[in-house]
């Protein structure tokens, strides 16, 4: 397709996109689940200039300009299509908690390739599935997060010379996700800081073994999540920097709960039912969310009186 002039659709288009939970313990950088809690965003070309709109998480907060995630998404994704619009107008009803291990940048990004590929009249042939997984992902980083938004379910994801890959797995009926939300915030780049150049031989090797099983665990034989969630790669070495959340994960995994470190934290992911008594305390929000199974979905047209409403979209509390 290359030097072929891009033929932009005169239609708005909308997508949602759900929140992600990664690493689920040992598999750093590699696992991630899609939880039923969403963004949704709408984008169109205009005459010129961009325009963002934001509603819900973030209001107030994220720029509204080419600065915006979703913009910056959907203008790599233009170029590696083939060209850019004049102009363009965004707008994003945000549920996803930011800046809490949740994936929300992650989705943003995932949002920004899709409207863009929808945009472009063949933009699907000019960018496959598997070619926005690979650009997604370089966005992003690392593919653990956009690969379950984009796929949906349990996702393995792996990176090969020629860019990210992943595979989406079905959990099996007894994984039940509930996340703790803290009111605090975190940063992606400060938690990977604290990680260490190097681990013992020995804890790499119980992690790799933990994380080979909680394949089996999610998709199998949920009665092995707890053994199955144990890490030594990477969480209690961020303990000290969000030590309420390691507390949370330590005291749930004592009462018999599989409980990890939700992405980089601060949030806190139990993949088992947690005691009907538990409580974390002051300054967290528990939120049950079952395990979206189909991923980001694209449609024609603007947002809709109920993708607009930013009240959090498939959360049960």
């Amino acid at each position: 397709m290359g030097g072929v002039p891009l033929n932009f659709t005169a239609d708005p288009v909308r997508v949602r996109v759900p929140a992600t939970s990664a690493n689920l313990g040992p598999g750093f950088d590699a696992l991630g689940l899609a939880l039923a809690l969403y963004d949704d965003v709408a984008a169109e070309v205009t005459d010129g200039g961009v325009r963002v709109a934001v509603t819900g998480q973030g209001a107030g907060e994220l720029p509204d300009d080419d600065r915006h995630l979703v913009v910056t998404a959907m203008r790599a994704t233009f170029d590696a299509l083939g060209g850019q619009p004049a102009g363009l107008a965004v707008e994003c009803v945000n549920r996803i908690p930011q800046a809490r291990g949740l994936g929300s940048s992650s989705a943003a990004i995932v949002a920004g390739v899709l409207l863009a590929r929808a945009l472009v009249a063949d933009g699907a042939d000019r960018l496959d599935d598997a070619g926005a997984l690979r650009l997604a992902a370089d966005l992003e980083g690392h593919p653990d997060n956009v690969a379950p938004c984009l796929l949906g379910g349990f996702t393995v994801a792996w990176t090969e010379p020629t860019g990210a890959r992943a595979v989406s797995l079905a959990p099996a009926a007894g994984v039940h996700p509930t996340v703790f939300v803290p009111d605090e915030r975190g940063l992606t780049a400060t938690a990977r800081a604290a990680l260490p150049a190097t681990v013992p031989h020995p804890d790499a090797a119980l992690t790799a073994g933990r994380a080979a099983l909680l394949v089996h665990a999610v998709t199998a034989a949920p009665a092995l999540l707890l053994p199955a969630t144990e890490d030594r790669l990477h969480q209690h070495y961020r303990a000290e920097g969000m030590p309420a959340t390691y507390a949370l994960v330590t005291a749930l995994r004592g009462a018999g709960v599989a409980a990890v470190v939700s992405g980089a934290g601060p949030t806190v992911l139990a993949l088992t039912e947690p005691p009907a008594e538990f409580l974390p305390g002051t300054g967290w929000q528990v939120w049950r969310l079952p395990v979206d199974g189909s991923g980001a979905q694209v449609v024609r047209g603007r947002l809709g009186h109920a993708e607009r409403d930013p009240v959090a979209a498939g959360r049960m509390s």
